[in-house]
C-alpha cells in the first residue's frame, strides 16, 4: 500500500477503536444499546472493506468494495448524528464532535476515491 493509503487505513482503526471505546457510555439504556451496536457494525466493518479494496483485484472490483465502505461510513456518520441530537452520549460532546468530523471526511475521501476510479474506467 502507499502512503497514503497507509494513512486512510489507520483513520479508520483509529475512527474504530474510538467507537468501541464509548461502549461503557452509550449502552446504559436499551435503545442505547441498540444504536451503539448498529454503529458499532458499520463503524467497524469500514476498515476491513478499505483494506479489501486496497487489494481489489480489478478496478471494478477496488471500485465495489470502496463504494461498501462509503456506505458503511455514511451509516455511521447517520448514527453518529441521532446519538447526538438524542443526547446519547452527554458526557462525551468532544468524542462526538470528532467522531462526527471524521466520519464526514473518510466518507469525503473515499467518496472522491471511488469517483476518481470510476473516471478512468470510461
Amino acid at each position: 500500500m502507499s502512503k497514503f493509503s497507509d494513512g486512510i487505513s489507520e483513520r479508520l482503526a483509529t475512527f474504530a477503536i474510538s467507537i468501541i471505546k464509548a461502549e461503557k457510555d452509550l449502552c446504559r439504556t436499551a435503545s442505547g444499546k441498540h444504536i451503539y451496536l448498529q454503529l458499532f457494525r458499520s463503524a467497524t466493518s469500514s476498515g476491513p472493506n478499505y483494506e479489501e479494496a486496497c487489494a481489489g483485484e480489478s478496478r471494478a472490483d477496488f471500485i465495489h468494495k470502496m463504494q461498501i465502505t462509503l456506505k458503511e461510513l455514511r451509516e455511521a456518520c447517520y448514527w453518529i448524528r441521532l446519538i447526538s441530537a438524542g443526547n446519547f452520549l452527554t458526557e462525551s460532546k468532544r468524542l462526538l464532535g470528532f467522531l462526527l468530523k471524521e466520519s464526514k471526511e473518510l466518507s469525503n475521501i473515499i467518496g472522491k476515491s471511488v469517483v476518481t476510479a470510476k473516471s478512468k474506467i470510461k
